[in-house]
Protein backbone atom coordinates (compact mmCIF):
# COMPACT_ATOMS: atom_id res chain seq x y z
CA UNK A 1 0.00 0.00 0.00
CA UNK A 2 0.92 3.11 -0.90
CA UNK A 3 0.25 7.24 0.41
CA UNK A 4 1.01 10.27 -1.25
CA UNK A 5 1.78 11.27 2.48
CA UNK A 6 2.58 9.48 5.82
CA UNK A 7 1.90 10.95 9.29
CA UNK A 8 3.27 14.48 8.74
CA UNK A 9 4.31 16.13 11.59
CA UNK A 10 4.04 13.25 13.64
CA UNK A 11 7.23 12.91 16.00
CA UNK A 12 8.53 8.98 15.00
CA UNK A 13 8.48 7.74 18.32
CA UNK A 14 4.50 8.01 18.34
CA UNK A 15 3.51 6.97 14.55
CA UNK A 16 1.89 3.70 14.32
CA UNK A 17 3.44 3.30 11.19
CA UNK A 18 7.00 3.41 11.41
CA UNK A 19 6.77 1.64 14.84
CA UNK A 20 5.33 -1.21 13.02
CA UNK A 21 8.21 -1.02 10.73
CA UNK A 22 10.54 -1.05 13.55
CA UNK A 23 8.85 -4.39 15.38
CA UNK A 24 9.29 -6.20 11.77
CA UNK A 25 13.70 -4.97 11.95
CA UNK A 26 13.49 -5.83 15.61
CA UNK A 27 12.44 -9.48 14.73
CA UNK A 28 14.29 -10.16 11.54
CA UNK A 29 17.60 -9.06 13.16
CA UNK A 30 16.69 -11.47 16.02
CA UNK A 31 16.19 -14.32 13.48
CA UNK A 32 19.37 -12.99 11.82
CA UNK A 33 20.82 -13.27 15.22
CA UNK A 34 19.62 -16.97 16.03
CA UNK A 35 19.98 -18.44 12.40
CA UNK A 36 23.87 -17.09 12.84
CA UNK A 37 24.40 -19.37 16.25
CA UNK A 38 22.39 -22.69 14.61
CA UNK A 39 24.74 -22.00 11.52
CA UNK A 40 28.17 -22.01 13.41
CA UNK A 41 26.64 -24.33 15.76
CA UNK A 42 25.19 -27.18 12.66
CA UNK A 43 28.99 -26.65 10.76
CA UNK A 44 31.07 -27.37 13.70
CA UNK A 45 29.18 -30.53 14.27
CA UNK A 46 28.55 -31.53 10.78
CA UNK A 47 32.84 -31.24 9.78
CA UNK A 48 36.20 -29.86 10.93
CA UNK A 49 36.97 -26.51 11.73
CA UNK A 50 38.38 -25.50 8.54
CA UNK A 51 35.41 -26.61 7.07
CA UNK A 52 33.31 -25.04 9.29
CA UNK A 53 34.97 -21.37 8.88
CA UNK A 54 34.28 -21.88 5.04
CA UNK A 55 30.47 -22.60 5.53
CA UNK A 56 30.60 -19.42 7.51
CA UNK A 57 32.36 -17.25 5.41
CA UNK A 58 30.13 -18.63 2.20
CA UNK A 59 27.82 -15.74 2.42
CA UNK A 60 30.41 -13.05 2.36
CA UNK A 61 31.56 -13.48 -1.29
CA UNK A 62 27.88 -12.65 -2.60
CA UNK A 63 27.16 -9.92 -0.22
CA UNK A 64 30.65 -8.27 -1.17
CA UNK A 65 29.61 -8.59 -4.63
CA UNK A 66 26.07 -8.03 -5.25
CA UNK A 67 25.72 -5.61 -2.71
CA UNK A 68 25.73 -2.58 -5.35
CA UNK A 69 23.43 -3.86 -7.53
CA UNK A 70 20.99 -4.65 -4.52
CA UNK A 71 21.25 -0.98 -4.08
CA UNK A 72 19.76 -0.83 -7.93
CA UNK A 73 17.11 -3.13 -7.02
CA UNK A 74 16.17 -1.20 -4.03
CA UNK A 75 15.65 2.08 -5.97
CA UNK A 76 13.94 0.52 -9.29
CA UNK A 77 11.46 -1.59 -7.04
CA UNK A 78 11.03 0.34 -3.98
CA UNK A 79 12.64 -0.84 -0.79
CA UNK A 80 9.31 -2.01 0.97
CA UNK A 81 8.76 -4.97 -2.13
CA UNK A 82 12.47 -5.43 -1.84
CA UNK A 83 12.26 -6.33 2.11
CA UNK A 84 9.16 -8.21 1.89
CA UNK A 85 10.42 -10.31 -0.66
CA UNK A 86 13.98 -10.34 1.17
CA UNK A 87 12.60 -11.71 4.10
CA UNK A 88 10.34 -14.03 2.81
CA UNK A 89 12.62 -15.88 0.81
CA UNK A 90 15.09 -16.27 3.74
CA UNK A 91 12.32 -17.39 6.45
CA UNK A 92 11.26 -20.47 3.12
CA UNK A 93 15.19 -20.95 2.95
CA UNK A 94 15.44 -21.47 6.79
CA UNK A 95 12.44 -23.33 7.59
CA UNK A 96 13.62 -25.78 4.24
CA UNK A 97 17.06 -26.44 5.63
CA UNK A 98 15.40 -27.23 9.36
CA UNK A 99 13.09 -29.46 7.37
CA UNK A 100 15.96 -31.10 5.22
CA UNK A 101 18.67 -31.59 8.26
CA UNK A 102 15.29 -33.17 10.00
CA UNK A 103 14.75 -35.87 7.87
CA UNK A 104 18.16 -36.49 7.05
CA UNK A 105 20.81 -35.55 9.56
CA UNK A 106 23.54 -32.66 9.82
CA UNK A 107 25.39 -32.19 6.40
CA UNK A 108 27.99 -29.45 5.01
CA UNK A 109 25.70 -29.01 1.72
CA UNK A 110 22.78 -27.73 2.90
CA UNK A 111 24.43 -25.67 5.63
CA UNK A 112 27.12 -24.02 2.72
CA UNK A 113 24.20 -23.45 0.18
CA UNK A 114 22.24 -21.48 2.80
CA UNK A 115 24.91 -19.72 3.63
CA UNK A 116 25.05 -18.62 0.33
CA UNK A 117 21.21 -17.65 -0.07
CA UNK A 118 21.56 -15.48 3.06
CA UNK A 119 24.65 -13.66 1.56
CA UNK A 120 22.92 -13.22 -2.06
CA UNK A 121 19.37 -12.08 -0.18
CA UNK A 122 21.24 -9.81 2.16
CA UNK A 123 22.96 -7.97 -0.68
CA UNK A 124 19.70 -6.54 -1.48
CA UNK A 125 18.12 -6.60 1.73
CA UNK A 126 20.43 -4.12 3.30
CA UNK A 127 20.24 -1.05 0.73
CA UNK A 128 16.64 -1.88 0.95
CA UNK A 129 16.37 -1.56 4.36
CA UNK A 130 18.39 1.67 4.72
CA UNK A 131 16.36 3.33 1.80
CA UNK A 132 12.92 2.71 3.50
CA UNK A 133 13.00 5.16 6.70
CA UNK A 134 13.03 8.06 4.13
CA UNK A 135 9.73 6.75 2.22
CA UNK A 136 7.88 6.06 5.96
CA UNK A 137 8.64 9.37 7.82
CA UNK A 138 9.50 13.32 7.10
CA UNK A 139 13.10 13.89 6.84
CA UNK A 140 12.86 15.89 9.87
CA UNK A 141 12.20 12.89 12.31
CA UNK A 142 15.15 10.42 10.53
CA UNK A 143 17.65 11.31 12.74
CA UNK A 144 15.58 9.80 15.71
CA UNK A 145 14.58 7.04 13.53
CA UNK A 146 18.34 6.20 12.96
CA UNK A 147 18.76 6.07 16.57
CA UNK A 148 15.39 3.80 17.55
CA UNK A 149 16.69 1.76 14.95
CA UNK A 150 19.98 1.07 16.61
CA UNK A 151 17.92 0.31 20.01
CA UNK A 152 15.98 -1.51 18.11
CA UNK A 153 18.88 -3.94 16.75
CA UNK A 154 20.54 -4.04 20.43
CA UNK A 155 17.24 -5.38 21.08
CA UNK A 156 17.66 -8.28 18.45
CA UNK A 157 21.05 -8.90 19.60
CA UNK A 158 20.12 -9.22 23.39
CA UNK A 159 16.94 -11.22 22.04
CA UNK A 160 18.92 -13.60 19.85
CA UNK A 161 21.85 -14.62 20.75
CA UNK A 162 20.44 -16.48 23.92
CA UNK A 163 17.73 -17.60 22.33
CA UNK A 164 19.56 -19.48 19.33
CA UNK A 165 21.53 -20.72 22.02
CA UNK A 166 18.74 -22.17 24.21
CA UNK A 167 16.89 -23.74 20.81
CA UNK A 168 20.57 -25.34 20.16
CA UNK A 169 20.64 -26.84 24.03
CA UNK A 170 17.21 -28.10 23.50
CA UNK A 171 16.68 -29.37 20.15
CA UNK A 172 19.55 -28.79 17.71
CA UNK A 173 19.98 -27.48 15.06
CA UNK A 174 16.59 -28.27 13.95
CA UNK A 175 15.16 -26.14 16.26
CA UNK A 176 17.04 -23.34 16.17
CA UNK A 177 16.92 -23.20 12.48
CA UNK A 178 12.92 -23.56 12.92
CA UNK A 179 13.29 -20.68 15.35
CA UNK A 180 15.19 -18.42 12.95
CA UNK A 181 12.72 -18.95 10.47
CA UNK A 182 10.11 -18.22 12.62
CA UNK A 183 11.04 -15.05 14.06
CA UNK A 184 11.87 -13.62 10.51
CA UNK A 185 8.12 -14.60 9.50
CA UNK A 186 6.69 -12.94 11.99
CA UNK A 187 8.20 -9.54 10.28
CA UNK A 188 6.76 -10.53 7.01
CA UNK A 189 2.86 -9.71 7.80
CA UNK A 190 3.98 -6.31 9.84
CA UNK A 191 5.97 -4.96 6.76
CA UNK A 192 2.63 -5.69 4.22
CA UNK A 193 0.82 -3.27 6.98
CA UNK A 194 3.50 -0.65 6.39
CA UNK A 195 2.78 2.24 4.77
CA UNK A 196 4.97 3.94 2.06
CA UNK A 197 4.76 7.18 0.24
CA UNK A 198 5.18 7.76 -2.84
CA UNK A 199 8.18 9.92 -4.42
CA UNK A 200 7.52 13.16 -6.10
CA UNK A 201 8.01 12.72 -9.71
CA UNK A 202 11.29 14.68 -10.58
CA UNK A 203 12.75 12.43 -7.01
CA UNK A 204 11.94 9.39 -8.53
CA UNK A 205 14.68 6.51 -9.67
CA UNK A 206 14.59 5.09 -12.88
CA UNK A 207 11.21 3.94 -14.24
CA UNK A 208 12.72 0.90 -16.64
CA UNK A 209 13.85 3.39 -19.56
CA UNK A 210 17.08 3.14 -18.23
CA UNK A 211 19.71 -0.21 -17.78
CA UNK A 212 20.46 -0.95 -14.15
CA UNK A 213 24.29 -0.58 -14.90
CA UNK A 214 23.47 3.06 -16.06
CA UNK A 215 21.59 3.80 -12.80
CA UNK A 216 24.31 2.28 -10.87
CA UNK A 217 26.71 4.81 -12.56
CA UNK A 218 24.34 7.64 -12.03
CA UNK A 219 24.02 6.66 -8.17
CA UNK A 220 28.06 6.38 -7.84
CA UNK A 221 28.73 9.64 -9.59
CA UNK A 222 25.71 11.38 -7.14
CA UNK A 223 27.74 10.42 -4.27
CA UNK A 224 31.01 11.15 -6.21
CA UNK A 225 30.18 14.57 -6.74
CA UNK A 226 28.01 15.03 -3.48
CA UNK A 227 29.89 17.72 -1.45
CA UNK A 228 28.84 15.75 2.01
CA UNK A 229 27.88 11.89 1.48
CA UNK A 230 31.42 11.83 -0.83
CA UNK A 231 33.66 12.54 2.33
CA UNK A 232 31.26 11.06 4.29
CA UNK A 233 31.54 7.51 2.80
CA UNK A 234 35.37 8.07 3.49
CA UNK A 235 34.98 8.73 6.71
CA UNK A 236 32.90 5.44 7.32
CA UNK A 237 34.77 3.56 5.32
CA UNK A 238 38.33 4.18 7.43
CA UNK A 239 36.28 3.98 10.68
CA UNK A 240 34.73 0.52 9.90
CA UNK A 241 38.37 -0.46 8.58
CA UNK A 242 39.98 0.30 11.45
CA UNK A 243 37.37 -0.62 14.05
CA UNK A 244 36.13 -4.30 12.52
CA UNK A 245 39.34 -6.12 13.60
CA UNK A 246 40.17 -5.09 17.23
CA UNK A 247 36.66 -5.47 18.27
CA UNK A 248 36.00 -8.65 17.04
CA UNK A 249 38.99 -10.97 16.48
CA UNK A 250 41.52 -8.79 18.32
CA UNK A 251 39.35 -8.77 21.31
CA UNK A 252 39.41 -12.61 21.61
CA UNK A 253 43.18 -12.95 20.92
CA UNK A 254 43.48 -10.34 23.97
CA UNK A 255 40.75 -11.48 26.21
CA UNK A 256 43.11 -15.37 25.83
CA UNK A 257 46.54 -13.17 26.26
CA UNK A 258 45.31 -11.59 29.27
CA UNK A 259 43.74 -14.47 30.81
CA UNK A 260 40.35 -12.91 31.18
CA UNK A 261 38.56 -15.79 30.13
CA UNK A 262 35.13 -16.22 27.66
CA UNK A 263 33.35 -14.39 30.77
CA UNK A 264 35.47 -11.78 30.82
CA UNK A 265 35.39 -11.33 26.70
CA UNK A 266 31.75 -11.51 27.56
CA UNK A 267 31.86 -8.16 30.22
CA UNK A 268 33.84 -6.77 27.76
CA UNK A 269 31.55 -7.20 24.72
CA UNK A 270 28.78 -5.99 27.22
CA UNK A 271 30.44 -2.69 28.07
CA UNK A 272 30.35 -1.89 24.88
CA UNK A 273 27.02 -3.17 24.25
CA UNK A 274 25.90 -0.38 26.93
CA UNK A 275 27.87 2.13 25.55
CA UNK A 276 26.42 1.91 21.71
CA UNK A 277 23.20 1.73 22.99
CA UNK A 278 23.54 4.73 25.10
CA UNK A 279 24.26 6.64 22.31
CA UNK A 280 21.07 5.04 20.21
CA UNK A 281 18.93 6.67 23.06
CA UNK A 282 20.57 10.09 23.60
CA UNK A 283 19.38 10.29 19.23
CA UNK A 284 16.07 8.84 20.08
CA UNK A 285 15.45 11.05 22.62
CA UNK A 286 16.85 13.94 21.42
CA UNK A 287 15.62 13.84 18.18
CA UNK A 288 19.00 15.46 16.54
CA UNK A 289 22.25 16.52 17.84
CA UNK A 290 23.46 20.02 16.92
CA UNK A 291 26.98 20.22 15.12
CA UNK A 292 26.44 16.77 13.88
CA UNK A 293 29.49 16.62 11.52
CA UNK A 294 31.78 17.98 14.09
CA UNK A 295 30.27 15.87 16.53
CA UNK A 296 30.73 12.42 14.33
CA UNK A 297 34.13 13.18 13.50
CA UNK A 298 35.20 14.15 17.06
CA UNK A 299 33.52 11.36 18.04
CA UNK A 300 36.05 9.06 15.49
CA UNK A 301 38.53 10.62 16.90
CA UNK A 302 38.33 9.92 20.41
CA UNK A 303 36.80 6.72 19.85
CA UNK A 304 40.07 6.09 18.24
CA UNK A 305 42.07 6.82 21.52
CA UNK A 306 39.94 4.29 23.31
CA UNK A 307 40.48 1.80 20.88
CA UNK A 308 44.04 1.70 21.26
CA UNK A 309 43.90 1.97 25.04
CA UNK A 310 42.39 -1.14 25.07
CA UNK A 311 45.18 -3.18 24.16
CA UNK A 312 47.11 -2.19 27.11
CA UNK A 313 44.65 -2.67 29.96
CA UNK A 314 45.24 -5.13 32.76
CA UNK A 315 42.16 -6.03 34.27
CA UNK A 316 38.71 -6.73 33.35
CA UNK A 317 37.34 -4.14 35.23
CA UNK A 318 39.35 -1.45 33.24
CA UNK A 319 39.11 -3.23 29.80
CA UNK A 320 35.21 -3.20 30.42
CA UNK A 321 34.99 0.17 31.17
CA UNK A 322 37.38 1.67 28.34
CA UNK A 323 34.94 -0.49 26.21
CA UNK A 324 31.75 0.82 27.43
CA UNK A 325 33.81 4.27 25.72
CA UNK A 326 34.10 2.93 22.87
CA UNK A 327 30.80 1.26 22.36
CA UNK A 328 29.78 5.27 23.44
CA UNK A 329 31.53 7.06 20.99
CA UNK A 330 31.61 4.36 18.39
CA UNK A 331 27.85 4.54 19.18
CA UNK A 332 28.02 8.05 18.77
CA UNK A 333 29.95 8.62 15.42
CA UNK A 334 27.36 5.36 13.57
CA UNK A 335 24.51 7.11 14.81
CA UNK A 336 25.35 10.63 13.19
CA UNK A 337 27.08 9.04 10.43
CA UNK A 338 23.61 7.09 9.47
CA UNK A 339 21.90 10.02 10.48
CA UNK A 340 23.92 12.77 7.85
CA UNK A 341 23.77 9.56 5.25
CA UNK A 342 19.73 9.85 5.21
CA UNK A 343 19.22 13.22 5.75
CA UNK A 344 21.65 14.34 2.85
CA UNK A 345 20.57 11.94 0.24
CA UNK A 346 18.14 11.96 -2.66
CA UNK A 347 15.34 9.41 -1.83
CA UNK A 348 15.21 8.14 -4.77
CA UNK A 349 19.42 7.24 -4.47
CA UNK A 350 18.80 5.85 -1.54
CA UNK A 351 19.09 2.27 -1.80
CA UNK A 352 22.71 3.08 -3.70
CA UNK A 353 23.69 5.01 -1.10
CA UNK A 354 23.36 2.86 1.40
CA UNK A 355 24.77 -0.27 -0.84
CA UNK A 356 28.27 2.01 -0.95
CA UNK A 357 28.01 2.39 3.21
CA UNK A 358 27.45 -1.18 3.48
CA UNK A 359 29.96 -2.52 0.89
CA UNK A 360 33.08 -1.66 3.14
CA UNK A 361 31.22 -2.24 6.57
CA UNK A 362 29.71 -5.62 5.41
CA UNK A 363 31.75 -6.50 2.64
CA UNK A 364 35.50 -5.03 3.05
CA UNK A 365 35.64 -4.93 6.34
CA UNK A 366 35.11 -8.61 7.89
CA UNK A 367 38.27 -9.17 5.61
CA UNK A 368 40.38 -7.22 7.91
CA UNK A 369 39.91 -10.25 10.40
CA UNK A 370 42.45 -12.85 9.61
CA UNK A 371 44.35 -9.77 8.59
CA UNK A 372 44.55 -8.65 12.24
CA UNK A 373 44.83 -12.35 13.45
CA UNK A 374 47.91 -12.69 11.54
CA UNK A 375 49.43 -9.31 12.79
CA UNK A 376 49.01 -9.59 16.31
CA UNK A 377 50.24 -13.10 15.82
CA UNK A 378 53.68 -11.45 14.36
CA UNK A 379 53.57 -8.43 16.18
CA UNK A 380 51.44 -8.81 18.92
CA UNK A 381 47.50 -7.34 20.07
CA UNK A 382 49.42 -3.99 21.12
CA UNK A 383 50.60 -2.61 17.96
CA UNK A 384 47.81 -3.78 16.08
CA UNK A 385 45.14 -1.95 17.97
CA UNK A 386 47.35 1.05 17.80
CA UNK A 387 48.01 0.44 14.39
CA UNK A 388 44.16 -0.40 13.85
CA UNK A 389 42.62 2.63 15.64
CA UNK A 390 44.88 5.28 13.84
CA UNK A 391 43.09 4.43 10.61
CA UNK A 392 40.04 4.40 12.76
CA UNK A 393 40.82 8.00 13.88
CA UNK A 394 41.67 9.35 9.51
CA UNK A 395 37.85 8.68 9.32
CA UNK A 396 37.64 11.29 12.27
CA UNK A 397 39.90 13.53 10.48
CA UNK A 398 38.71 13.72 7.50
CA UNK A 399 35.13 14.36 8.88
CA UNK A 400 36.98 17.36 10.64
CA UNK A 401 39.00 18.36 7.37
CA UNK A 402 36.18 18.70 5.05
CA UNK A 403 34.63 21.64 4.81
CA UNK A 404 30.86 20.92 4.37
CA UNK A 405 30.89 17.20 6.55
CA UNK A 406 32.27 20.05 9.35
CA UNK A 407 29.43 22.01 8.88
CA UNK A 408 27.25 19.59 8.24
CA UNK A 409 23.78 19.59 10.77
CA UNK A 410 20.73 16.95 10.84
CA UNK A 411 17.54 19.29 9.76
CA UNK A 412 15.17 19.49 12.99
Amino acid sequence: MTTALVAPDRPAHRDPNLLRWLAAYAASMAGDGVYYIALSWAAVQAGTPAQAGLVMSASALPRAVLMLGGGVIADRLGPRRVVIGSDAVRCAAVLAVAALLFVTGLGLWPLAALALVFGTVDAVFVPAVGALPARITDKAQLARVQGMRGLAYRFAVILGAPLGGLAVAFGGAVAAFGTAGLLIAVSIPLLISVRVRELPPDDRAADGTTTPWRDLAAGLHYIRRHRVLAPLMLAIALGDLGFTGPLNVGLTLLADERGWGAAGMGWVLAGFGVGAGTASTVLTVRGRLPHAGRSAGGSLVAGCVAIGALAYVPGVLAAVGIALLIGLLAGLSGVLCGALLQTHSDPACLGRVTAVSSLVSLGLAPLTMPLSAAAIGAWGTGPVFVVSAAVCGLGGVVALGVRDLRRAELPG
